[in-house]
């Protein structure tokens, strides 16, 4: 959503921006990507853009080591065309290599990811301190959080048939956007959500995120769980939803139900909280002020806590903040354009995962 929505920004003030696309539709042809079929195809690619006067905009967290070598691949491949990149760093405080506490022997490797780019992009202040303990100088880091008041541009829309269903069967529906990865907790969701419906029969949960790259074994511990609590009646699963039914959805909604710690500050979270929807989501240091908190790990706790929100749902929303809603696209637009002031032409590469 974020590339989508700065690709459009950037047209529209007049630059030149392409995504070389690496997720999994890269394959097929599309005028809003350049394709990337293999390492030599990125390679090539980043090449060209660069040389023809591109900044680079390279995007990875510390979680995925394949991230981590494409971002280098592309900081290097531009740093030899004649200039530096920008990085922007999807990461919050609890990622597999991030910070430097978590794991000290990937500390030289970004020491150098974060050396190389001229300028580099984050999502929070504190993920910004974070970066800055790694020995880069600050002033260079910014932390601009992926989300924008563009974010929240959408038209109601009808919902497919099984979530609308799941609607007009349950009075309240819990909206949780996961991925079937490790990092998700979805055995705390399920589990938690089996204890909740154990003690209403008014709550379903909108189980959002089943893509092509699912993990199979943690698909089949989601599966077994459902079927061992019976609950394939109060769970609708259901693939990613463009933006204009995601929000028509999240309205509808009586939570949002964020179970990762390694987000940072998710788009999804500050969505909800402008869009007056309570949020409960797993504590991972960086929450909003608003959102209702539990512990990651225990089921127990995220149960008590959605509990407690439905209860007092009014109260909550009173006493929930509305987030700033800036215009973040403007502020990365910026850094984008004095990246490239001087290069041979005014664009953007952007590299997507």
């Amino acid at each position: 959503m974020r590339v989508e929505l700065l690709k459009d920004e950037l047209e529209a003030h007049g630059h030149t921006c392409v995504v070389l696309n690496l997720g999994r539709n890269r394959f097929i042809p599309s005028s809003h990507y350049e394709t990337c079929v293999s390492g030599f195809d990125y390679v090539r690619k980043i090449w060209r853009f660069s040389r023809a006067g591109f900044v680079v905009h390279a995007h990875m967290n510390g979680d995925s080591p394949k991230g981590l070598l494409l971002a280098f691949v592309a900081e290097v491949l531009a740093l030899l065309a004649g200039q530096r990149c920008v990085l922007t760093f999807h990461a919050g405080l609890h990622q597999a290599y991030f910070p430097r506490e978590r794991a000290p022997r990937m500390a030289p490797v970004f020491w150098l990811l974060f050396s190389i780019p001229k300028t580099i992009v984050c999502n929070s202040k504190p993920v910004r301190a974070k970066i800055a303990d790694y020995g880069i100088d600050q002033k260079k880091i910014f932390a601009i959080p992926a989300f924008s008041r563009q974010y929240l541009r959408f038209s109601s829309m009808e919902l497919a048939g099984p979530v609308e269903d799941l609607f007009q069967r349950f009075p309240h529906v819990l909206f949780a956007y996961v991925r079937v990865w490790d990092g998700y907790f979805l055995d705390t969701l399920i589990e938690g959500f089996a204890q909740v419906a154990a003690a209403r029969e008014d709550v379903g949960l909108l189980f959002l995120g089943l893509t092509d790259d699912v993990d199979p074994a943690l698909m089949r511990d989601v599966e077994t769980r459902i079927a061992a609590h019976r609950l394939s009646s109060r769970i609708c699963l259901w693939g990613d939803l463009d933006h204009d039914a995601f929000l028509t959805a999240l309205t509808r909604a009586s939570l949002c139900l964020r179970t990762p710690v390694s987000d940072g500050v998710a788009s999804s979270v500050l969505e909800a909280l402008a869009l007056e929807v309570p949020v409960v989501a797993a504590e991972n240091g960086t929450r909003p002020p608003g959102v209702v908190t539990y512990r990651a790990d225990d089921p127990a706790d995220l149960a008590a806590t959605v509990h407690y929100v439905l209860a007092n749902r009014e109260a909550v929303v009173r006493a929930t903040p509305k987030p700033e809603i800036p215009d973040t696209l403007a502020d990365e637009i910026n850094l984008l354009v004095a990246a490239g002031s001087g290069s041979r032409s005014q664009g953007s590469a952007e590299d997507r995962r």
